[in-house]
């Protein structure tokens, strides 16, 4: 028997005019077909993947080209993740509504054309204006993949099989990203990033016509088109001010950007209780299997966000290795990432949801437990070994939270599930990279601080905004100056990481407890 609590697993859907489903009948063991159609799902998923990561190498070439200022880049970076995040709650709603299969190959069709005009944009306008196109293409692919496995998939083993599947292949997309896109751009212009995309497309439009079921649809329920409002009003200027927040840039600006995203997030909460067909159906977080399982999504994403981006700064400024060569040390992680989410489903059956989910984050808080012994002139192989651990761990509950979150809610709900699951994990990446990265820049200045104070200078200034900065600065004093101001300087990153590592230990250690207590076994 699960070990998932399912008190909510048959709530009444909300509203007149809904489909009703019927009475569930026995799981029945899925077929070729059914593992077909989860291979063009998951193909999906590597794509949408593959794609951000392609871009990050792509940028530069692109700039030129096109002759982009630094604002004009952040934008062409940026609008993607904005606009997909703000999409995500509604074209999961629209997915329930008109059917997840119509959504998926709609989207298809858009992100292949979309692809093609960003391959071609002329100027950096074009390009942010396809890109933003990209990312609400992408915000009817993402819930629909992950609401479809849960129409496909109707018994629990098989369900968390296709889910680690799927993780997988997203991870493996994230992984093979700057491979794929420095071979691309080795022998092709950096339009060739986009239309990598295009024949992915066209398969899954033609063989996703042929394999994919239909999900149930909630007929009659319309799309409350001021909750759509009201969703973006709200988390888009959250997503901005968060990493604005992690930018450096102006924080009163930042913060009363936060503050207007979390009123209007208010205003929508307020008005999904009133309203008769809700975007986002509130009792599905009466079930606390759902509620417990959303929650370890996020703080995993808050705190996996903050820890990589620090890791990749203190590679390639304090063990002074140059992008290549940091890469190649993450490769152990990335590959740890693979291992994780593709064994998550067998151990969730020896073990259990529950325990094998906490069991994933105590993984994840010795491995950061590890980062606090990382020092600043010999720590590359503690930090390696750190990060491995913390890569494998979270697969393991970043896989079945969604199984878990799938059996709490109806199934005409898969779409609205998967697109909260989503939306939460684009909210975890910014607040990870803002607030633990503030955390950091915090400690780092109070850490500097001393020395500064002792050489008052304009390098140790500089050096007081940031690692990067204490570089530059150094590079213009004599040879001694140089190498005690950078010293201090690392030794400074070093315990910022260091304290962050252990804050996000601690963060781990109380969801694993709880997660533990929730999702314990019934039988």
């Amino acid at each position: 028997m699960s070990d998932t609590t399912t008190e909510t697993s048959r709530l009444a859907p909300v509203g007149r005019g809904q489909h009703t489903p019927e009475p569930t009948a026995e799981p029945s063991r899925p077929g070729p077909r059914q593992w077909v159609a989860l291979g063009v799902l998951a193909l999906t998923a590597l794509l949408l993947s593959l794609d951000v990561s392609v871009l990050y190498l792509a940028l530069p070439a692109l700039a030129a080209d096109l002759g982009a200022s630094t604002t004009q880049q952040l934008w062409m970076l940026d609008i993607y993740s904005f606009v997909l995040a703000g999409f995500l709650v509604t074209m999961g709603a629209v997915g329930d509504r008109i059917g997840r299969k119509r959504l998926l190959l709609v989207g298809a069709v858009a992100f292949g054309l979309a692809s093609v005009g960003a391959a071609y944009a002329a100027s950096p306008g074009q390009l942010v204006l396809w890109r933003a196109v990209l990312g609400m293409a992408g915000a009817t692919l993402m819930p629909s993949t992950m609401g479809l496995i849960r129409t496909i998939f109707t018994d629990e083993k098989s369900m968390m099989t296709a889910i680690g599947i799927w993780y997988s292949c997203f991870m493996g997309g994230m992984a093979a990203g700057p491979l794929v896109g420095g071979l691309l751009l080795q022998h092709f212009w950096w339009g060739s990033a986009f239309l990598l995309g295009v024949p992915f497309m066209v398969l899954l439009v033609v063989v996703g016509h042929l394999v994919l079921p239909e999900s149930d649809r909630r007929t009659g329920a319309r799309l409350d088109l001021t909750s759509s409002v009201l969703s973006l009003a709200a988390i888009l200027p959250m997503i901005h001010g968060f990493k604005e927040i992690a930018r450096g840039s102006n924080s009163a600006t930042a913060g009363v950007t936060l503050v207007a995203g979390l009123a209007v997030g208010v205003l929508f909460f307020r008005r999904q209780r009133r309203i008769e067909n809700p975007l986002v159906d509130l009792a599905l977080f009466r079930s606390r299997a759902f509620s417990t399982a959303l929650a370890a999504m996020l703080v995993g994403g808050v705190v996996m966000a903050g820890v990589s981006f620090l890791s990749t700064q203190w590679l390639q400024l304090v063990a002074g290795l140059d992008p290549l060569g940091a890469g190649l040390w993450m490769l152990p992680a990335n590959l740890a990432l693979l291992v994780g989410s593709a064994s998550s489903a067998s151990v969730a059956r020896r073990l259990g949801t529950g325990r094998t989910m906490a069991g994933g984050l105590a993984v994840c808080a010795a491995g950061l437990s590890l980062y606090t012994q990382v020092g600043p002139a010999a720590g590359l192989g503690l930090l390696v070994a750190g990060m491995v651990l913390t890569s494998f761990g979270i697969m393991l509950p970043s896989t079945l939270t969604m199984s878990v979150m799938m059996q709490s809610a109806p199934p005409e709900r898969a779409g609205s599930v998967a697109s909260l699951s989503e939306t939460s994990g684009e909210f975890g990446i910014a607040v990870g990279v803002a607030g633990l990265g503030s955390l950091a820049a915090f400690v780092y200045r109070g850490e500097l601080q001393p020395y500064a104070a002792e050489h008052p200078s304009s390098a140790t200034t500089v050096a007081l905004d940031s690692l990067a900065g204490a570089a530059q600065a150094a590079a213009h004093l004599p040879a001694a100056a140089a190498h005690e101001l950078l010293a201090v300087a690392e030794g400074a990153f070093t315990t910022s990481l260091n304290v962050v590592a252990g804050v996000g230990a601690a963060l781990f250690v109380v969801v694993a407890v709880a997660t533990m207590r929730v999702l314990r076994p019934t039988d």
